[in-house]
């Protein structure tokens, strides 16, 4: 263990034997740094947090710290962050409230560039990646593989299906079909995206029919409930398809088209 003399870690906190505790570093009460963690100069973890293994925190980052809800009252919530993800400077997650779960979580290996956000009550999946200042607002799911392009905002409830793309600046107030590329301000779809797709290794013949569903929904002359049944009927034998469906049908706010 390496913990540098300037640093706080608090009594409480639970500190594996090979984690990295830069200067000025602030641990707080009910924090567990696991195997392998670097926790850079100047940043603040408030607990209860848990961080898991290999994980990199890098200067002046902020996590665990109380939601900006005006709704929270002190109580007791948590923010668990998986394996293996990189936290770039000024970067900020925060725990959850007791009216959206009590929990914020984070899974393994994603990618969280300087400046960008998670507010409470976000599930964030595995493998994604937030550009500089791409940010969530309170209770979003954000699903595996899924890109936030620089300075997103995303409305709170939403869900950003997986593997798909959003450009820069986007502003998101419904939820973003898995596998789409989204851009604009309101965000726009503009087609599978097949690039990030491809990247990915997924078949050829499931890109193809992806993008089967996607002139269905973007470009025939049915609206989405007759679009929904061609895609049934055409493609329904196909998970990625059947997924998408799926995701449309259990749609709240709808999705971006």
């Amino acid at each position: 263990m390496h913990i540098h003399p300037t640093a706080i870690v608090s009594p409480k906190a639970e500190i594996d034997s090979n984690v990295f505790v830069g200067p000025y570093a602030i641990i707080g009460d009910e924090v567990r740094l696991h195997s392998g963690v670097q926790i850079g100069s100047h940043s603040v973890i408030e607990g209860p947090t848990e961080i898991g293994e290999d994980t990199q925190v890098f200067p002046h980052v902020c996590l665990g710290q109380r939601p900006q809800d005006l709704k929270f009252k002190g109580e007791v919530t948590r923010l668990i962050i998986g394996k293996r993800n990189v936290f770039r400077e000024f970067s900020t997650a925060h725990r959850g409230t007791a009216g959206g779960g009590g929990v914020t979580t984070i899974g393994d290996d994603n990618l969280f560039m300087a400046q960008s956000h998670v507010a409470h009550d976000c599930h964030v999946g595995n493998s994604t990646i937030f550009a500089n200042g791409a940010s969530l607002a309170g209770h979003v799911i954000v699903e595996d593989y899924a890109i936030l392009g620089a300075y997103c905002g995303v409305h709170q409830f939403c869900r950003i299906g997986k593997y798909s793309f959003l450009g820069a600046f986007s502003v998101v107030v419904k939820d973003v079909l898995p596998y789409s590329k989204c851009a604009g301000n309101h965000a726009k779809c503009y087609g599978p995206n097949t690039l990030g797709l491809r990247r990915r290794e997924l078949s050829e013949d499931a890109i193809s029919k992806i993008s089967r569903a996607f002139k269905l929904l973007l470009t025939s002359k049915l609206n989405t409930s007759q679009a929904l049944e061609r895609m049934k009927i055409e493609l329904a034998d196909v998970p990625e398809v059947a997924y998408m469906i799926d995701f449309i049908e259990k749609s709240e706010r709808g999705v971006v088209k």
